[in-house]
């Protein structure tokens, strides 16, 4: 399956079925009045988050979504049907946005979220609706109210509890095969990683979920390499893992270079927890491998872990001091939703 995490749709509500013209007729009856029914109102359109699927591909194939349109009414006060509603299934994680791709109409964090994004027309009133002492015969009807359209964008953004940043060929897609069941496209050459992996760890009898994106280079949010366009992927994490290649001369400039691309993307990614690893070091001397963990923690003010994904080596380590930050951020989160959903003490109220 292709991944797509963006796509354009065209959205549109039913419109409301038309109210009726019609008068009682029945033998001996001389002055039956109007039985008019009115129309039915048009159907809704929903989006909800469903559990099953990972990307925006079928949304490809497939970019207008109109509801049905109310029926008309009939005679015998016959009210119209009001139409099905539509439910458009998206990936858990999806964000809906307006045209504008600035204004978010909606961000569905959780499986069973729904939410109406265009609502469907009223009915017109039939002509029993106007009858009244003076006016004993109207014939007089509305049409139905028309639906609403609209073009919205879906973007994807995955849901993990941490997320890998790196220069391509940092390593990332081995760290993830490493310490899940993921099998991410592995080579020996840059941007291997075409689009986001996730892989489910396990630390210690807990789980979190991890992210692999592809990797950024120097000037990424001017449209370089791949852009940073994946980065909206690792927004929601609450730690970030920056994996730097020891192999390499100068580590401290790699490490500039991506925290240089997360500030220019914004959207604090550049004030979340940051784990600094130097990985690779199975390939380094003890020497080389001392001299540049150094010049890496002068530079990101920390003590970088030194790591191999594929030796194993502070692999475990590494994982834990992750799992350490994934449950502070779980703990932070239940307790405002706890805060939020407390209930009012009970006393006076205004």
């Amino acid at each position: 399956m292709k991944f797509l995490d963006e796509a354009k749709i065209y959205l549109s509500s039913g419109g409301g079925g038309n109210g009726c013209v019609s008068f009682r007729r029945e033998k001996f009856i001389e002055y039956g009045g109007p039985n008019g029914g009115d129309g039915g109102r048009g159907g809704d359109v929903f989006v909800e988050a469903v559990e099953g699927l990972n990307t925006l591909i079928d949304f490809r194939y497939r970019q207008h979504f109109r509801a049905e349109r109310g029926k008309d009414g009939q005679g015998q006060d016959r009210h119209g049907a009001a139409g099905k509603p539509l439910s458009i299934r998206v990936p858990v994680g999806t964000q809906v946005l307006a045209d504008d791709k600035e204004t978010v109409l909606a961000d569905l964090t959780e499986v069973g979220q729904r939410v109406r994004l265009a609502k469907g027309g009223d009915g017109g009133f039939g002509n029993s609706h106007f009858k009244s002492s003076t006016n004993r015969a109207p014939r007089r009807a509305l049409p139905g109210w028309p639906g609403e359209e609209h073009w919205i964008w879906l973007r994807l953004k995955l849901i993990a509890d941490a997320g890998l940043v790196g220069l391509p060929n940092a390593g990332k897609s081995t760290f993830l095969a490493a310490v899940s069941r993921a099998r991410p496209k592995i080579a020996d050459y840059p941007f291997t990683t075409l689009h986001p992996n996730l892989g489910v760890v396990g630390v210690d009898d807990t789980e979190f979920v991890l992210a692999d994106i592809p990797g950024l280079i120097e000037g990424a949010h001017e449209g370089a390499g791949l852009g940073d366009r994946f980065l909206g992927h690792v927004e929601r994490c609450g730690v970030l893992l920056h994996l730097i290649d020891g192999t390499q001369e100068d580590p401290a400039a790699a490490y500039r270079t991506v925290r240089r691309e997360l500030e220019a993307y914004g959207a604090m990614l550049a004030e979340k927890p940051e784990i600094v690893a130097l990985n690779k070091i199975d390939a380094l001397l003890p020497e080389d491998r001392a001299a540049r963990a150094a010049a890496l923690g002068e530079a990101c003010g920390q003590e970088p872990r030194l790591v191999s994904g594929a030796s194993g080596q502070g692999v475990r380590d590494l994982l834990r001091a992750l799992m350490a930050h994934v449950q502070a951020e779980r703990a932070a989160r239940e307790a405002l939703e706890s805060a939020d959903g407390a209930p009012v003490e009970a006393g006076w109220r205004p």
